[in-house]
């Protein structure tokens, strides 16, 4: 989604005029090109984080040089933003003219698509919130999503309203999701391990256990032999809620 991090001025983008460039022209490096450094990015970031991301380390990944990098982005800041939309551009959007008018079904593909790519790249949300999101990816998702927001019937000054209590709440959501399989993985348990671990050191602290007990039925309730199922249940029913929502306000309106 189109935004910036709050309370900071908006750093320049690699997409603005005069920055997107494919190279600096004549001596660049043999068998190197900016979408080749992209997906070297993409996949580093998926394997070893965001905090460990680094130019040489990139450099060493594509055995070239640092320098020989600088020869398709200017900074750092730039190639993570490329990465970003790359990501972007791995969700299917839902095609507005084939798919018939459903906004609800067409606003929970959306979300879901949203929620799965935020949980396979952990490191996504965090630049999301740090630069503009205007690559052309990053815009087509955008884009889709207010036509399908306008199709709710809702009236103008509510549309980006009912744009951002869905899709701040998926990228809540997904964000939570994503840290939680990450703790995971960095124990060495699986996810269903884990969160059985988890509840079980909670019970043992006397501060938690009389909230634990009080939940109890409520997790019961819940349902799901799995993390994935009770996440996935939890998902829906809560998108469930804001599309009914919508609904109610546009009957409303």
């Amino acid at each position: 989604m189109v935004k910036a991090a709050a309370g900071k001025a908006a750093r320049a983008s690699v997409w603005l005029e005069g920055k997107a460039r494919r190279g600096r022209g004549g001596g660049q490096p043999s068998g190197l090109d900016r979408e080749r450094i992209t997906e070297a990015t993409v996949r580093l970031l998926d394997a070893e984080g965001l905090d460990k991301f680094s130019m040489r380390r990139l450099a060493a990944e594509l055995n070239v040089t640092a320098m020989s990098v600088y020869w398709y982005v200017d900074t750092k800041d730039d190639l993570l933003e490329l990465a970003l939309d790359a990501a972007f551009g791995e969700m299917e959007l839902p095609d507005l003219e084939a798919d018939g008018d459903d906004w609800r079904e067409q606003l929970r593909t959306l979300a879901t698509v949203y929620r799965v790519l935020l949980v396979r790249h952990p490191w996504l949300s965090p630049l999301a919130g740090r630069y503009l999101n205007i690559g052309p990816n990053s815009l087509a998702f955008s884009r889709t999503v207010q036509q399908v927001i306008r199709r709710t019937g809702l009236p103008a000054h509510r549309i980006t309203s009912a744009i951002s209590a869905v899709f701040q709440f998926v990228y809540g959501y997904g964000t939570i999701e994503s840290h939680f399989f990450g703790r995971a993985a960095d124990t060495g348990m699986s996810a269903d391990e884990y969160f059985r671990h988890a509840m079980s050191s909670v019970t043992e602290a006397p501060q938690a256990a009389e909230m634990v007990e009080q939940s109890k039925d409520i997790m019961a309730a819940r349902g799901g032999d799995t993390v994935a199922e009770m996440l996935d249940r939890d998902f829906t029913f809560a998108l469930d809620l804001l599309i009914a929502g919508i609904e109610a306000m546009v009957k409303r309106a």
